[in-house]
């Protein structure tokens, strides 16, 4: 399904935040084997299963599972019969996210109010109920084929959705203190940055928090410019990415060319602790991308005084910025799924409010070598 870029006037900066967003209420990615790809996270990625719905719960045509670690909630969902929409999906897309589901008190009112100022309705608020009590959600479409769903659930005591039941395996992994979801990164076609930022501006009353132009984010070789747009209290982050002229082909265009068009590229996850979480997934076979050795000489010249030993920084692959409000450590993981498309961030901030800017030419020489490897740089 096309999703038409809006022509909205530039709106970057709003007064009132008329749309209360309580933070991000699940991520749904299409995938063509739920069951598989449960068990990869919870395997790799420490979530812990939560909730089940497919033959079993009185769906035909597909299942889903529902993973929680702290505040993050995935649902992975596939078909179970040919020429659905969620197959349709797939075959264009691969294995990617199809939702981000925004938790609010009002669904109504948050469908009603982004429509009326340009939004694409992707479905009408809908009450579901069963003995828990009843959730109310609606949806509109954004770039791409993703979509928000905002989910009312202050009437639900249910363990995920209606239409779900509690899915209780024996197998559990331990989680590796993953919190809440920092940012969502995703990536628009040539000239479609600024229409989308515009779009979340006027529509969902967002603010520009930053903007790095192909200046700050290239290399000898590739370039990308990108905005963040960010909600009213700051729970909801999205940066937007979209190429810039380079003398090779840049992640973004990668990313376009095999996801087969806009999409979300990377999903950024908080911790505290950032150097025992990514041990933990190392040692679960999580592959991360990995700077050149000299990053690390003049690294504290560079961002001054930080709580960590360098020494285990180095060995892990850990990059670390500094802003104004303080530092941030962070690392990329390689792409999870088979096309070179969706991949993970683990950031931990020591009051830093910035996105790693200082690291942007490390990490994207990074992205480059795995490029040549595919060989599509």
């Amino acid at each position: 399904m096309e999703t038409l870029v809006a022509d909205f006037e530039p709106v970057l900066t709003t007064d009132t935040d008329f749309l209360p967003l309580n933070g991000t209420d699940y991520i749904e990615l299409y995938v063509g084997n739920s069951k598989q790809a449960a068990h990869y996270f919870q395997t790799a990625f420490g979530f812990q299963p939560l909730a089940y719905a497919g033959l079993e719960t009185g769906l035909r045509d597909r299942e889903s599972y529902v993973v929680q670690q702290d505040k993050i909630r995935l649902v992975l969902t596939s078909p179970l019969q040919g020429g659905t929409e969620i197959g349709r999906h797939i075959d264009t897309h691969g294995d990617g996210v199809k939702v981000v589901a925004i938790w609010v008190d009002d669904a109504t009112y948050s469908y009603e109010e982004t429509v009326r100022r340009g939004a694409k309705p992707f479905f009408e608020p809908v009450v579901e109920e069963d003995t828990f009590g009843k959730v109310i959600r609606s949806g509109i479409h954004t770039y791409g084929d993703t979509v928000h769903v905002f989910v009312e659930r202050s009437a639900y005591d249910g363990v995920f959705l209606p239409g779900y039941k509690p899915w209780n395996p024996a197998y559990r992994p331990s989680d590796i203190g993953l919190k809440y979801v920092d940012h969502m990164v995703g990536n628009v076609g040539w000239n479609d940055m600024l229409p989308w930022v515009n779009f979340y501006a006027n529509v969902m009353g967002f603010n520009q928090l930053v903007s790095f132009d192909d200046k700050d984010i290239s290399t000898d070789y590739t370039a990308l410019m990108s905005k963040v747009m960010s909600n009213g209290n700051g729970r909801i982050k999205f940066p937007i990415n979209e190429p810039a002229e380079g003398k090779k082909k840049s992640q973004v265009e990668e990313y376009l060319d095999f996801y087969g068009g806009a999409g979300i590229q990377h999903i950024a996850v908080a911790t505290d602790h950032i150097i025992e979480t990514v041990m933990a997934l190392q040692s679960r076979g999580v592959e991360f991308l990995r700077v050149p050795n000299a990053y690390y000489d003049d690294l504290l010249s560079r961002v001054g005084h930080i709580d960590e030993d360098l020494v285990p920084l180095r060995e892990l692959g850990i990059l670390v910025d500094r802003d104004d409000e303080g530092y941030l450590l962070q690392i990329f993981t390689k792409p999870i799924m088979p096309r070179p498309t969706l991949f993970f961030e683990i950031i931990q901030r020591k009051g830093a409010k910035s996105f790693g800017k200082g690291n942007f030419k490390a990490l994207f020489e990074a992205i480059e070598r795995e490029q040549e490897v595919r060989g599509t740089l």
